[in-house]
């Protein structure tokens, strides 16, 4: 497997920069849409609709700026196949399911520590505290 690596400033790769090329590109797929879709598409792919049911409450404008925006960076690719009507599907790139291991890993930190979560957050609600 070869990995194209950026050659541009190292400061433009910076997530902690404001004016960084990585921020913005950390912008665009930390945010729950995003991860949501990729890990429903997984090893699939999966039409439009079929998407929108694997990821509840998600409308249909937040999954069609989603994909666009996953799709432009290069995560997901769209392939629309030429027939009436219009067949319009989306599998993972090969950049996409490399960060598909890393949201796979906050899911499964997820499922560790969501009973120690919910304790603390009853406790800073002055709730009762749930064993962890």
């Amino acid at each position: 497997m070869v990995t194209k690596q950026f050659k541009g400033s190292p400061d433009d790769a910076d997530v902690r920069r404001a004016d960084s090329l990585g921020r913005e590109i950390f912008s665009d797929v930390a945010n729950k849409w995003a991860l949501l879709i990729i890990e429903a598409l997984g090893e699939d792919t999966l039409r439009f609709g079929e998407l929108r049911d694997e990821i509840e409450g998600i409308s249909h404008k937040m999954l069609t700026q989603n994909l666009r925006m996953l799709e432009r960076n290069g995560l997901v690719e769209r392939t629309v196949h030429p027939v009436v009507p219009p067949r319009v599907e989306y599998t993972l790139t090969e950049p996409g399911q490399a960060l598909r291991v890393t949201i796979d890993g906050l899911c499964d930190w997820t499922h560790r520590y969501i009973g120690h979560i919910d304790a603390a957050r009853n406790r800073f609600a002055g709730g009762p505290a749930q064993a962890s």
